[in-house]
């Protein structure tokens, strides 16, 4: 005699399928219009920016908020159309409270809208910061021919007896920057490389879209500092022999691309670069040795103050690590049709 499925059976399955329909559409895959790169706006003025891309059905989410990590984060959840993930969990300067960042975002009306919560483990208060977004055009396909890009005149965007041009980024911060003897000096006696300072980052007045960028500067032993295209990329500003190399070392675009050589020099040696910065790509020069060739930048450095590829920006210089000693800085744009 053949099994007979008992009704019970029937309304047992039909639950459980009506269970798993309504879980899959509440984490569903990711919403294209939440995929790619953007440019975030959040309302405590931290730079940020977020890329989102989806894999095996699943979100892959990298952000960073100004000099904090940038993940990717392994808890990225998407549903009822929202990304959810936790930023990341830090402890407040001596102390032991936990706090925990979580991000929630997506799209409202076409538009991007976030929020960051903040919930310490001491039971204090939650904070919040909110944020929306501007969606950037994705990197182009191919690299620029350099051959056939056509540059303005260069001209001195520092000259050498005042800061004529230039101006504190952080002013609530200590004054660290002055002119001697024709160089940009930054005085501090800060000699650790952590993230922040009780000094100012500097940057120039004027913003700038494409270019070519030479620079000298000096550098000394267990010394840190760093030139930012367009306020968004950091060339590294170290020694030879410093302990950071390869991704962190002279001649690297920090975190982003390691030269292909050690080219730099012995600390307390003037050292020389030519950054040319055009669709999205850089050329690194450093002390006349090509170290990075036309290579494609994904996403800002950590510590960028600008978060938007696609718009103009300062040339921006690390004064918040240690001291440094920068001269002959001189800027030709690039000519567009």
């Amino acid at each position: 005699m053949k099994n007979q499925i008992k009704p019970l059976q029937i309304l047992l399955a039909l639950t459980v399928m009506s269970f798993t329909s309504s879980s899959l559409a509440n984490t569903s895959s990711v919403p294209e219009d939440l995929l790619g790169f953007w440019s975030l706006d959040v309302d405590s003025g931290e730079p940020a920016w977020m890329h989102v891309e989806e894999q095996d059905g699943e979100p892959v989410v990298t952000m960073r908020l100004y000099v904090g990590p940038e993940g990717p984060y392994d808890d990225a959840l998407i549903q009822d159309g929202r990304l959810t993930f936790t930023l990341n969990k830090s402890k407040t300067k001596r102390s032991k409270i936990v706090v925990a960042r979580t991000v929630d975002v997506g799209l409202i009306d076409g538009k991007l809208d976030g929020v960051i919560v903040a919930t310490p483990n001491n039971g204090g208060p939650v904070t919040q910061k909110h944020f929306t977004g501007k969606w950037v055009t994705p990197m182009p396909d191919s690299a620029p021919d350099l051959s056939t890009v056509r540059f303005g005149q260069p001209k001195a965007i520092f000259n050498g007896k005042d800061l004529t041009g230039w101006r504190l980024h952080e002013t609530d911060k200590k004054n660290g920057w002055s002119v001697e003897d024709g160089m940009l000096v930054n005085n501090t006696p800060k000699t650790d490389f952590s993230a922040t300072g009780a000094y100012s980052n500097i940057r120039t007045e004027a913003e700038f879209e494409d270019f070519w960028l030479h620079i000298e500067f000096l550098i000394e032993a267990n010394r840190n500092s760093g030139v930012y295209l367009r306020g968004m990329y950091e060339a590294q500003v170290v020694d030879r022999d410093s302990r950071m190399q390869g991704l962190q070392g002279v001649g690297a675009i920090f975190s982003r691309i390691a030269p292909s050589v050690n080219a730099g020099k012995r600390p307390g040696e003037w050292q020389t670069y030519d950054l040319t910065l055009v669709d999205r790509h850089v050329t690194v020069v450093l002390n006349g040795v090509k170290v990075i060739d036309n290579q494609p930048l994904i996403g800002p450095t950590g510590g960028a103050i600008y978060t938007d590829p696609s718009a103009p920006g300062p040339i921006y210089l690390q004064g918040d690590h240690t001291a440094v000693k920068y001269k002959n800085i001189y800027l030709a744009p690039v000519l567009r049709d």
